[in-house]
């Protein structure tokens, strides 16, 4: 791995996708970040990693729930540093509400930005991997790519399809230095999920400790939130050549949810 690899990273200009990104840019790697949106907030969070780990990190704005611009993404980044050799499919969206009145807007945008979008991304992505060489395709599932909860329709079905577009592309190149893996967290400690603990607290007339344990983390035995370190760091394990042997799996960074 002497050659300086290039990262994307999906949705990654905040939470769990912006932890993995930082992860890669400390490593050295070239780092594409990417979102919906195009702010000048966007771009500076870009230089700031770049100055911050002394790496090369971009942003490029591309709407994931259209087929092109994901593709177009991968191509842009290509253009930019060379190759995409790391992509983590990171993206997603969420909605609850039960399936008779789960609307249909919602759940073609849910399909399309956490499913569809990693099967666009990888059509691009792995022809250039083979090119070089070398590649690790990393798809961040959930939980509910392995289980289910109720309300979750759209969520849990693309999540599902995730993982089995996970155990394809690694099958498919199973014969080239390539892996493609899928990593399934529970509930991780956001800023968005931090931002929900206070409202929550007044619903369930609960303090934080208490909401934490028996709302949030009801279904994770650990009782402890994963982290965005946790799950960056195990991205660079699977990016790493001690991971080169496992391919078409998942890994569950859960506290044990997936384990009842």
């Amino acid at each position: 791995m002497a050659r300086t690899k290039t990262a994307v990273v999906t949705g990654s200009n905040s939470g769990i996708g912006l932890g993995i990104a930082q992860a890669l840019a400390a490593e050295h790697h070239n780092v594409v970040l990417n979102s919906y949106s195009d702010k000048d907030e966007d771009h500076a969070l870009a230089e700031e990693i770049a100055e911050r780990y002394a790496n090369k990190t971009v942003y490029i704005q591309a709407d994931l729930s259209n087929g092109e611009a994901c593709r177009s993404l991968i191509e842009q980044a290509a253009m930019k540093f060379g190759s995409v050799d790391i992509l983590v499919n990171n993206a997603g969206i969420q909605h609850v509400a039960p399936i008779e009145k789960f609307p249909t807007a919602k759940w073609d945008a849910i399909i399309a930005i956490n499913m569809n979008s990693a099967f666009h991304t990888a059509a691009v992505a792995v022809p250039m991997m083979r090119t070089n060489g070398w590649g690790r395709v990393i798809n961040i599932a959930s939980a509910h790519g392995l289980t289910a909860s109720p309300y979750k329709s759209a969520y849990v079905t693309a999540k599902h399809g995730v993982v089995g577009l996970t155990k394809v592309v690694a099958l498919e190149t199973a014969e080239d230095p390539i892996t493609c893996n899928a990593i399934c967290p529970g509930y991780v400690l956001t800023p968005l999920v931090e931002e929900q603990i206070p409202d929550t607290m007044k619903e369930y007339d609960m303090d934080r400790e208490t909401v934490i344990r028996e709302v949030l983390l009801k279904r994770q035995p650990s009782k402890e939130f994963a982290t965005v370190e946790q799950l960056g760091g195990t991205v660079l394990f699977l990016t790493s050549d001690h991971a080169a042997q496992i391919t078409g799996t998942t890994i569950s960074v859960d506290g044990g949810w997936t384990a009842l």
